[in-house]
């Protein structure tokens, strides 16, 4: 499972404006639909390496795409075949279907397989799930190679909807720009390896997914605080406060101070077990405070968060945390990121519904802080609508802990200074490749040794 590192991300109706846009500005969308068809054909190719291709098309556009390939594939020499649910109900299918010379088969339970299926049923338009027959029928073709076009039939591709298709995907081709479902659950393993083809749209959403993470070196005039000091602050747990300044210093912070604790994971963490913020929230030398790992909910949690809000650091606020600071950040929005994972925001966020990328917006935006929902699908979204979808993340990640390292690595990404959407995705960035360099059996502990 794969997707294009910095790609663009368009939900089916800002996909509609966009190919609109293209018909303006002289290019035609039954050129759209063959620069499609090609793309299609070019990976179908390349897939059934001289095998037979089956092309299932549907009565609307992703069915006009699918003839398109197979007229494609069959001047090239493949041997491909046709099947359909029904006539085209469209201008452009209509069009792609006249152009399609060979037969088409009718799609039903008597239809033969081929070793590659290219689903070009529904695509993007679809609204309600499949029904029992069709669903049945195309059962029929798991353990073939499916390629499928822009998603596969039966997912909702806004991700709103979390019918599951009865046909998974090998690869998909994403025509212009990848969709919520390829990056949400519980779609986007259905998908498979995604591939992302351009067909001349200018994507101009605000959503795109994870760049390849990078790492910023220092030079000849950086210095321990200029490269970002860090507050960190534990609570009854501090293993948790412990992992999370670890984190921060192998993000990239030149100076962790761990305050409540006695006992740090690395030398180089300054620890203060009595005084609680005292001058370190003054100091003007930090430039993010940390606060939440290994805190529940309680009264000296509340006390804390409500000092640090009031000092005016950049804040990263993660577990209960993110809670006690609710009234006061929707009242009084301030630099700050929140890292909940599922049930973290359920409990902060009941009344909100739509997919995960709508929630994690409607949080930021009610919040005026950047949110990292959590979770396989991590989403990061900023007030701005600005929003990184980061799949697939790393599934070792899902041990206890990790949590804690990745609000350390947002700290020592906020504390540089820069913008707090782009320290946030520069954090999770800094996550997935922490643990994809360390591989299966990690521990939260192992991220943050070196």
């Amino acid at each position: 499972m794969s997707v294009p590192a910095d790609a663009p991300i368009l939900t089916s109706a800002v996909m509609r404006e966009a190919e609109a846009a293209c018909a303006v500005q002289g290019t035609p969308l039954s050129e759209l639909m063959e620069r499609a068809g090609a793309a299609v054909a070019d990976i179908a190719w390349r897939m059934a390496a001289g095998a037979p291709v089956l092309v299932l098309c549907g009565p609307g556009n992703n069915g006009g795409d699918g003839y398109v390939a197979a007229r494609l594939l069959a001047e090239r020499g493949a041997a491909v075949r046709v099947a359909a649910l029904a006539e085209p109900t469209t201008d452009l299918a209509r069009v792609a279907r006249a152009e399609w010379c060979g037969s088409v088969e009718l799609l039903d339970s008597t239809l033969a397989p081929a070793p590659l299926i290219v689903d070009a049923l529904f695509g993007v338009g679809l609204s309600r799930p499949l029904d029992d027959n069709l669903a049945l029928s195309l059962q029929r073709f798991a353990g073939r190679r499916v390629l499928a076009v822009d998603v596969p039939s039966g997912v909702e591709s806004d991700g709103n909807a979390d019918w599951i298709p009865p046909l998974a995907a090998d690869t998909t081709v994403a025509l212009g720009a990848l969709k919520p479902a390829h990056v949400l659950l519980p779609n986007a393993p259905a998908c498979g390896r995604v591939l992302l083809a351009p067909i001349g749209i200018a994507p101009r959403g605000m959503m795109r997914t994870l760049p390849l993470a990078t790492t910023r070196t220092p030079d000849a005039t950086t210095h321990k605080f200029n490269r970002g000091m860090v507050l960190v602050i534990a609570g009854p747990m501090p293993g948790a406060a412990g992992l999370a300044s670890a984190a921060a210093l192998r993000a990239g912070a030149g100076y962790v101070v761990l305050e409540g604790s006695e006992r740090a994971p690395l030398s180089a963490i300054i620890t203060e077990s009595e005084a609680r913020f005292g001058a370190r929230l003054s100091d003007p030398r930090v430039g993010a405070v940390v606060i939440g790992p290994g805190f529940p909910a309680s009264d000296e949690l509340l006390f804390d968060v409500e000092a640090a809000l009031d000092s005016g650091k950049p804040l990263v606020l993660d577990a209960a945390a993110i809670a006690a600071a609710l009234p006061r950040l929707c009242a009084t929005p301030c630099r700050a990121i929140l890292t909940p994972h599922e049930g973290e925001f359920a409990h902060a966020f009941p009344e909100l519904d739509g997919s995960k990328i709508d929630r994690t917006k409607a949080a930021a935006v009610r919040t005026g802080a950047v949110v990292v929902y959590k979770g396989a699908d991590t989403i990061i979204a900023a007030p701005d609508g600005r929003v990184v979808a980061a799949w697939p993340g790393n599934p070792w990640l899902a041990t206890a802990g990790t949590g804690d390292v990745l609000a350390g690595a947002c700290g020592a990404m906020l504390a540089r200074g820069v913008d707090t959407f782009d320290a946030a995705v520069a954090a999770v960035g800094w996550h997935i490749a922490q643990a994809t360099r360390i591989g299966p059996g990690l521990v939260a502990d192992d991220l943050v040794r070196e």
